[in-house]
């Protein structure tokens, strides 16, 4: 009953996040006709235009209202199965104070394949944990450009990340080099960089692996390195991990989804669906490190060994 009703409210907050796109659309129309009437004098043409726009508002609205029922966003298990020490994260939602989280990556970040900018990953989740802990200021602050590989990612790290004094940087990484084949041998050092001038800033860190789609899983040798090489580094910085990967090749596998299911005609980007059970779980793993540190009752000034 709980997974129900969390559904219905993603549902419904990605029906009035469309719904407000189209409305905009619609109040658009409604100028440019108001416009084209007054030199043509044909007022009549106004409504008759303008209620088309808002019923097709109301009837995309109304499809993406159900994008989780139609399709249930089902917890990964195993080895999909996520946890989290988000020590920084943990200690400000406690204390209801704001919050500054910075999506950090490339086109799955920046949202490419969404039909609306609601329904990038980073717009998701920054609703699901506004609904979750309404105490705190949330601020989500999507740093995704299509494209980009470590190094372009590293030479913004500055400006787009650490000037916003985040709380928590989601890196979202990999993807890129091993679609395009290129050569990863330099690409640990730098990631080890990154995570480490984050934490420097006193920033808890999650790492994003590559998408399961046929564009990833087509070299299959670089995927499994890539996924490796992130998990790696990871465990040595003591930075959290979200498995991706593993988590829609579950999709797939498990849960007998095809792939047009969650990801668009390219075979590389994801959908809609795949964009909003995402940020679902993600958000589900944060809200989940939470509540475990305040069962656990562990003091807000203990942060994690970190290597200097």
């Amino acid at each position: 009953m709980r997974e129900r009703l969390c559904h219905t409210c993603a549902a419904a907050l990605l029906a009035i996040g469309l719904l407000a796109d189209l409305s905009a659309f619609a109040a658009a129309q409604e100028r440019h006709v108001q416009s084209e009437a007054a030199q043509q004098g044909a007022t009549e043409t106004k409504p008759r235009l303008t209620a088309k726009a808002i019923e097709a508002a109301r009837h995309l609205a109304g499809k993406a209202g159900d994008i989780l029922h139609r399709i249930p966003c089902l917890s990964p298990t195993g080895a999909g199965a996520v946890s989290m020490s988000l020590p920084r994260v943990v200690a400000k939602l406690r204390d209801g104070r704001p919050v500054v989280i910075v999506a950090f990556g490339s086109s799955s970040t920046q949202g490419y394949g969404s039909s609306s900018g609601s329904f990038t990953y980073p717009n998701r989740l920054a609703a699901q944990l506004r609904r979750k802990f309404p105490k705190s200021h949330i601020t989500v602050l999507n740093r995704g450009i299509g494209g980009q590989e470590v190094p372009q990612m590293m030479a913004r790290l500055q400006n787009d990340v650490l000037a916003s004094h985040p709380d928590l940087v989601i890196w979202q990484l990999g993807t890129n080099a091993v679609v395009r084949g290129h050569d990863t041998s330099g690409i640990a050092a730098l990631v080890e960089e990154g995570i480490s001038r984050i934490q420097a800033e006193g920033a808890d860190v999650v790492l994003i692996d590559p998408q399961y789609v046929p564009a990833v899983t087509a070299k299959p040798e670089g995927a499994s390195r890539m996924v490796k090489l992130i998990r790696d580094i990871a465990k040595l910085r003591h930075a959290a991990v979200f498995p991706r990967f593993e988590v829609m090749r579950q999709w797939h596998e498990n849960e007998k989804l095809p792939f047009d299911s969650f990801s668009i005609s390219d075979g590389l980007h994801m959908n809609d669906w795949g964009y909003a059970c995402f940020a679902q779980l993600l958000g589900d793993t944060i809200i989940k490190s939470v509540g475990n540190a305040q069962a656990e009752g562990v003091p807000p000034t203990v942060l994690s060994v970190r290597p200097k």
